[in-house]
């Protein structure tokens, strides 16, 4: 098989290239990496050195290919499929990518603030920089609930790249910081992405490790069975 992805089961980044593997059922081997064990992460350093996954590495053109949009697009040109993930047409590729980075940037990362301070050592947490995560999740809730409405994804109508950034993010994001009840068009669109087969696969092999999210009391019921 050409394909090897090194990914953690648990982790939000390598869950949206997943979605994008399974929405083109491109054929892969998946390596789950435990960065804080040597051992398991020098396959990653050895092909990364930033020692940041998921890294995928295609053995049939000897290159491995590091963050997650620069997989997708790699994925595009080199092993496409019925779902183009990036539009051919100019503009609509650019909306796509626009609201890729949102999902990423505007509340990957604030999510990713939040739960990664419940693990710090007791005396190092960073109470401010979690309410500023939270607020920057208020402003980023506000603008998607806008930029959905009347639109079946996020880019528009076709399921792309920001959608598969969007259901990983969301997913987490919506435990630790839940919609406005006002807010039903995200709703409406979060609903829609836990429907997508790609996302429900993607989070059915995730759920075993669901005890090691750092909020799991939080998690609501319905995700943890069929």
């Amino acid at each position: 098989m050409a394909l090897t992805l090194y990914l953690h089961p648990l982790a939000s980044f390598c869950h949206k290239v997943l979605i994008a593997l399974y929405e083109n059922a491109v054929q892969f081997r998946p390596v789950i990496v435990d960065l804080g064990d040597p051992s398991s992460a020098a396959a990653v350093l050895a092909r990364w050195p930033a020692g940041k996954i998921p890294v995928l590495h295609d053995a049939a053109r000897g290159r491995s290919v590091p963050e997650t949009s620069i997989i997708i697009d790699y994925l595009q040109a080199y092993y496409p499929g019925p779902v183009a993930l990036l539009p051919a047409e100019t503009e609509a590729r650019l909306e796509a990518r626009l609201w890729d980075r949102f999902f990423d940037l505007h509340v990957g990362v604030p999510m990713q603030k939040i739960v990664t301070d419940r693990l710090r050592p007791e005396g190092g947490n960073d109470a401010i920089g979690v309410a500023d995560a939270h607020r920057s999740l208020d402003i980023a809730y506000a603008m998607l609930d806008d930029q959905l409405a009347g639109r079946d994804w996020a880019a528009g109508a076709d399921f792309t790249i920001a959608d598969c950034a969007a259901a990983p993010s969301l997913f987490f994001a919506a435990i630790v910081h839940p919609f406005a009840p006002e807010q039903r068009h995200l709703a409406g669109y979060f609903e829609r992405l836990l429907g997508r087969p790609s996302v429900r696969r993607t989070l059915r092999e995730a759920r075993p490790y669901f005890s090691l999210f750092p909020y799991r009391e939080a998690m609501p019921e319905r995700f943890l069975h069929d």
